[in-house]
């Protein structure tokens, strides 16, 4: 797919702006603060998913103004499509090619892109927390049913945790986590099972970049580790079960902590490179060979899945690189729509093909 018109109106720091991308690379320049990111951020948003950086909705309008809206236009599944977002105060309003739509949600399976930013350099050393957002954010670009069961599942844990505490003075409460329990195993390992497969999918791309990026000095591995002991080829059923004998067995130490200790939201993978743990061992160059494997390897998943190639987003990433992974990057993604962010195109070695716009104080030339 790829993106052939963006409008903003009320956008962060950004008034009323259009952008007219080409097909292959468009680099977005301008010093800092000056609204680079925000672009990248509003077409990250049609993704059906929320903002890269972790902002609110409430922050994407403009100070002083009533609501915020993004428009884009974009070729996918073999025709041209529309979609618009408004943000108001109070609510959000989602249209699909005319159409009136729940959530931005709907958007998933239509439109699909890749964003790499600074911090994605540091998930090696980052804690689980963000290694399991990376890979949820995947899975739940992939179909809108993965959305909904994490969804389910974080509503189920909130209750669950809330009764936990509870039970801490009002014992007597400890009988109906039975409730609970049955459908945390029956969600959480929907999460799980669909983890697995995609970690399986993840690394046969990522080792290949990652042998190209090392020169084949260097394999990286992938390995789920699950709090309850689900293993790569376990059915849904089997996870299941697990989740629900490890949540038996935990009963006594959630209890007394007032929180589930196992499932999902307690997982991580780790990134193995020559058979060695890159979280405690790999050097910063290493790292970012591993991080810029995974990212390849997770634009090339949604593509076999699609059978179209995403949009690619690198925000300000190019500078955090030293020349030979940037010259591996951009030679492995010059058959995507790339939407690059620097402060000096010519200084990063960018634009022997394709468009370059300018930002300055909110204003797109």
């Amino acid at each position: 797919m790829y993106v052939t018109g963006l409008q903003l109106k009320n956008y962060r720091n950004l008034g009323e702006e259009e952008l007219k991308p080409c097909r292959n690379i468009n680099v977005i320049y301008g010093n800092n603060a000056q609204g680079k990111t925000n672009i990248i951020e509003a077409l990250w948003l049609f993704c059906g998913g929320h903002s890269f950086k972790g902002s609110k909705e409430n922050e994407f309008i403009k100070f002083g103004e009533k609501f915020a809206r993004i428009k884009t236009q974009f070729f996918a599944q073999d025709r041209e499509q529309e979609a618009e977002i408004v943000f108001g105060s109070n609510k959000k309003e989602v249209i699909i090619n005319g159409v009136k739509k729940s959530g931005s949600s709907s958007l998933i399976g239509k439109y699909t892109a890749v964003v790499f930013s600074p911090e994605d350099l540091t998930l090696v050393k980052r804690g689980p927390g963000a290694r399991r957002r990376f890979i949820d954010s995947a899975i739940c670009r992939e179909k809108i049913q993965n959305a909904v069961v994490i969804s389910r599942y974080n509503q189920t844990l909130n209750q669950r945790n809330a009764l936990l505490k509870d039970i801490f003075r009002h014992p007597e409460l400890r009988k109906t986590l039975g409730i609970w329990d049955d459908t945390l195993s029956y969600l959480g390992a929907q999460i799980i099972h669909r983890r697995l497969n995609y970690i399986e999918e993840l690394s046969k791309f990522a080792r290949e970049y990652h042998l190209g990026i090392s020169e084949e000095k260097e394999q990286l591995e992938l390995k789920y580790n699950s709090t309850c002991s689900a293993e790569p080829g376990d059915s849904l059923s089997e996870i299941t079960e697990k989740l629900s004998r490890r949540l038996s067995e935990s009963v006594n130490d959630d209890c007394k902590n007032g929180y589930t200790g196992a499932g999902p939201h307690r997982d991580d993978f780790d990134i193995i490179i020559n058979s060695r743990k890159a979280r405690i061992f790999a050097s910063q160059g290493q790292q970012r060979s591993a991080v810029l494997s995974l990212k390849l390897a997770e634009a090339q998943v949604l593509s076999e899945l699609t059978g179209e190639n995403p949009v690619i987003l690198l925000d300000d990433v190019l500078s955090e690189l030293d020349k030979k992974r940037q010259d591996f990057l951009l030679n492995k993604i010059k058959d995507y729509q790339v939407f690059i962010t620097c402060c000096d195109f010519e200084e990063e070695g960018l634009l022997k093909e394709g468009k370059k716009f300018l930002i300055k104080e909110g204003r797109i030339t």
